[in-house]
């Protein structure tokens, strides 16, 4: 595993330089009134911006009577968007993405050798991280562990381990799928309407919402339509269609309208999609009830109908080596099949191989006591 921490004083220094800049160029202020208090107001609105980034595209920094100038109050009311605030902060991204290959070197490791990559620091929060991690190191960033809480969680739990106390896991609610739309994309340098973006990555600690930015693509477009996808794929044709809806009656204005799209996922499974014309202020949402459930639902259908093409009740005559076998074997199934209900997908997915494993061995003379075995220690497991 590796572990990547940002510090956020450096992210939150380039949002106060982007502010004070735009205080003293175009509202032409003299450098000498940004004292102390005027300065600690700016960066507690450029953490609060900060903050925001991480799940929308824009952010407002707003201060009223942020300092007088002569006999005149002055407020700060100034947007930024997430795509300003990535390009401030990417050389910093880019050096600590360089460091991390520098120690990866020393340590003897490559790319190929990681399997997880944990995010350390709320400013890990932001959406250029986990892209570039994602994209350099062909793996997606864990997102159950809070950034802000793990450190001080891990030293916690250690210092528990010393002095020999008791832990216990630690659970938390994530959504097992990933939840995006589609949007249009170069694909093969031709365009293509059918590219996934998503917005709820798999695993992700819920509940949650994320926001996004799309554009228009022609002048005076006057709808848009949302497509709601549950999936893995890159392509969102792969994916499930879970919803679609209309934004209609746009303003009249050149390809590039902004339209913000939001996607929140409650404890409930409840997904609340919406879409907002920036310019105007139109919008239109739906809810999708029970959005993980009914994917759980069709899994488990899947996997019941996989074990009952595996099994139609003549496993044990298959095999003459092992007819003694029978009954405990059967008993093994039915207990797998009582605990796939509540399994979760991975483990859902493991019972249904070492079902499959299992009846391999049988009617071809194979290990069936391995085989068996294992689906015994799994069903253990589970039930542990």
């Amino acid at each position: 595993m590796v572990v990547i921490t940002w510090g956020g004083d450096d992210f939150d220094q380039k949002i106060i330089d982007h502010v004070t800049e735009h205080l003293l160029h175009e509202q032409s202020l003299d450098e000498g009134l940004l004292d102390q208090q005027v300065m600690a107001k700016i960066r507690r609105a450029a953490e609060s911006a900060k903050v925001r980034l991480s799940d929308h595209p824009y952010a407002m920094l707003a201060e009223e009577y942020l300092l007088k100038n002569g006999e005149q109050a002055v407020h700060l009311s100034l947007e930024i968007s997430r795509d300003e605030y990535e390009a401030m902060i990417t050389p910093y991204v880019d050096q600590t993405l360089e460091a991390a290959h520098i120690a990866m070197e020393g340590a003897g490791l490559s790319v190929a050798d990681l399997n997880e990559i944990l995010l350390v620091g709320g400013a890990t929060r932001t959406p250029l991280i986990s892209r570039r991690l994602e994209s350099e190191l062909a793996l997606q960033p864990r997102s159950e562990v809070d950034p802000d809480l793990c450190v001080a969680i891990g030293a916690a739990i250690q210092g528990a381990v010393i002095s020999g106390g008791q832990i216990d896991t630690v659970l938390v609610d994530v959504t097992p799928y990933t939840f995006g739309t589609s949007a249009l994309d170069i694909v093969d340098g031709e365009y293509y309407p059918f590219k996934f973006v998503p917005l709820i990555r798999k695993n992700s600690v819920i509940p949650c919402t994320k926001s996004e930015i799309f554009y228009t693509h022609a002048d005076n477009q006057t709808k848009v339509e949302i497509m709601v996808y549950q999936g893995e794929d890159e392509d969102a044709i792969n994916n499930t269609e879970i919803g679609r809806f209309l934004l209609e009656d746009l303003s009249a204005v050149p390809a590039g309208n902004e339209i913000v799209t939001t996607f929140s996922l409650d404890l409930n499974g409840i997904l609340q999609v919406s879409a907002v014309e920036k310019q105007s202020g139109k919008e239109v949402c739906i809810t999708i009830d029970n959005a993980i459930s009914r994917f759980e639902e069709e899994a488990m259908t899947q996997a019941q109908a996989r074990i009952s093409k595996l099994f139609d009740g003549e496993v044990a005559q298959e095999n003459d080596n092992a007819p003694e076998q029978q009954p405990k074997i059967t008993t093994l199934i039915n207990k797998a099949e009582t605990l796939m209900e509540n399994a979760h997908e991975d483990d859902r997915e493991d019972l249904v191989n070492m079902i499959k494993t299992l009846r391999d061995a049988m009617t071809q003379n194979g290990d069936v006591e391995a085989a068996f075995q294992e689906l015994f220690d799994l069903i253990f497991y589970l039930e542990s």
